[in-house]
């Protein structure tokens, strides 16, 4: 019986860890690669800074790096920490926790989805109006979880 048991034990323990190690890597194995930045400072309408000392970052949940906005586009360049199944969201305040977020979630403008955690460009839906919004906010949809936020405005 106590056999059973440890046996039992150890194999719930191994396939806890294969499937945790699988949730953290998969999206690693499945990213994009990084696309190149077309978007330059000097054209950028806005900019914002992602941080890694934000409330709710933390060592599995970060961003760091610039974010440039034209009409047109969203360009990020630096890194996030990887994850599954984030989205790119404007908000019309900043957030820096996962209640900030889920409060504003429906005043937010979701834009698009990140497949990679260096470099990418997202169009902008047709006619968005960057002034109504002044953070930009990036988003783990799977586990409502908060990566970054950066304010450009």
């Amino acid at each position: 019986m106590k056999k059973a048991l440890l046996l039992t034990a150890t194999h719930l323990v191994a396939l806890a860890v294969g499937f945790a190690a699988g949730v953290y890597l998969l999206p690693i194995l499945t990213a994009a690669p990084p696309s190149p930045v077309t978007l330059d400072a000097r054209e950028a309408l806005f900019q914002g800074q992602f941080r890694r000392d934000l409330k709710d970052s933390d060592l599995l949940h970060w961003g760091e790096g610039q974010v440039r906005l034209d009409a047109r586009r969203i360009a990020f360049d630096g890194k996030l920490a990887p994850g599954p199944d984030y989205k790119l969201y404007l908000s019309p305040q900043f957030v820096e926790t996962e209640a900030d977020f889920k409060r504003l979630k429906p005043t937010m403008l979701r834009v698009g989805d990140v497949r990679n955690f260096e470099r990418f460009e997202l169009p902008l839906p047709p006619s968005t109006d960057l002034t109504r919004y002044d953070t930009v906010v990036i988003w783990c949809e799977t586990f409502s979880q908060f990566i970054t936020a950066a304010r450009y405005r």
